[in-house]
């Protein structure tokens, strides 16, 4: 009986990952502190939880800070026609959301702006972050 609780402990552990690594927004990001980042994409990861664009963006001093930028599930941006060809590495973008409670260079962001306009809503829903938007 042992035997088989413990497979079963060690078969959960191993199947779970993304289950441990699952935050919500207070977790991680402060509300108090907007960003609205403008910069060049130099990486999309689409991986569970929790997508992650990675940008360079130029800082009034001429020197460049890479951010990384927290978005949605791949599931819920591939809903709202998001591809992985629709953000490639050299686009411009703008990117508003808020920093991480530790000020370090990441932000779970809300909404990203392409260069021709187009707003895309990159949040997770249901996080408990400002202007969590349902799903549709």
């Amino acid at each position: 009986m042992r035997i088989k609780v413990l497979i079963a402990i060690a078969a959960f552990s191993i199947a779970s990952p993304s289950v441990w690594a699952h935050h919500s927004f207070a977790a991680e990001f402060d509300p108090t502190k907007p960003v609205k980042l403008k910069g060049t994409v130099t990486q999309m990861e689409w991986i569970n939880p929790h997508s992650w664009i990675h940008m360079d963006v130029k800082n009034p001093d001429g020197t460049v800070t890479n951010w990384m930028i927290e978005g949605g599930s791949p599931n819920a941006l591939l809903r709202r026609g998001f591809t992985k060809n629709s953000l490639p590495v050299g686009s411009e973008i703008v990117v508003e959301g808020y920093q991480a409670k530790d000020s370090s260079n990441r932000a779970n962001g809300r909404d990203l702006t392409f260069a021709d306009g187009t707003k895309l809503f990159l949040g997770s829903t249901g996080t408990g972050g400002p202007d969590d938007k349902p799903e549709k």
